[in-house]
């Protein structure tokens, strides 16, 4: 891990009063899995989010290998492709399976709608959803939503391969999932990881004990809108932070205020 592909330099994000992020560094490097935990409500989506171009930052810097990023994803073309799986999926209701996963090559590229049904088909046999294309959202399970929503990530136009992810953001990809289905889009993420065609780069915000265990590499603890703590899945269970020792074992009693 050597190559920096994203850092974060003193960013703060506020929402009215709130104050979601405070002088955030983090750093993602090239072929790490990087998971960001902590409580609900202290701005790990808003860090995707911010990565992703979505919304700008109050203060502080990103940079994309290298480069620093002025204003969202619309105002330029990022050095590093990034891709984002949304947390309820957030596909379109009214398309197909098909005109979801290939929506941006529909709209954006100059290729032919067979080559395009052909793409989105190889993607789909990726993430284990093969024949399923002429179907729409509604007719599918939350498991079976969400891998669309992998299927649509990693798509990229082969005419302009630079076009790709270079980078998955997972917002909770697990959320609402049975324990079994859970597994599934587990071993997905790490299946995309080594699978050409997929992102080898990704960054996952999860509650989920199995998912942080199965899927990171690095760990980031995030609460009250600051890193309070870094380290590696298998440090989670010798550190003797009181913040991560609270959170892994669910406990109310510790330093994280409990709301409600």
């Amino acid at each position: 891990m050597t190559e920096p592909l994203i850092e974060l330099k003193g960013v703060s994000k506020s929402f009215g009063r709130n104050k979601v992020l405070d002088n955030v560094d983090l750093t993602i490097y090239r072929g790490e899995a990087l998971g960001i935990i902590g409580p609900s409500g202290t701005g790990k989506s808003t860090i995707l989010r911010l990565i992703a171009g979505l919304i700008s930052a109050d203060a502080g810097e990103i940079y994309l290998r290298g480069v620093r990023r002025d204003g969202l994803i619309e105002d330029g073309v990022d050095p590093v492709g990034i891709g984002m799986v949304f947390q309820q999926a957030a596909l379109f209701d009214s398309l197909t399976v098909d005109e979801n996963v290939g929506f941006l090559l529909y709209q954006h590229s100059n290729l032919p709608r067979k080559r395009i049904r052909e793409l989105v088909e190889e993607k789909l046999e990726m993430v284990g959803l093969s024949g399923i294309s002429d179907r729409y959202p509604a007719e599918l399970s939350g498991g079976m939503r969400k891998r669309v929503s992998f299927a649509r990530a990693i798509m990229s136009n082969p005419d302009n391969p630079k076009e790709g992810s270079e980078v998955l953001l997972y917002d909770e990809p697990t959320a609402g999932l049975d324990p079994i289905a859970s597994t599934v889009i587990e071993d997905l993420i790490q299946q995309l990881r080594t699978t050409p065609g997929g992102c080898s780069t990704y960054v996952i915000v999860t509650h989920q004990q199995s998912t942080i265990r199965r899927t990171t590499d690095r760990l980031v603890f995030l609460y009250q809108g600051k890193v309070q703590w870094q380290g590696t899945v298998s440090e989670l269970d010798s550190t003797e932070n009181p913040l991560i020792r609270q959170f892994m074992s669910g406990s109310v009693s510790g330093p994280i205020q409990v709301v409600g």
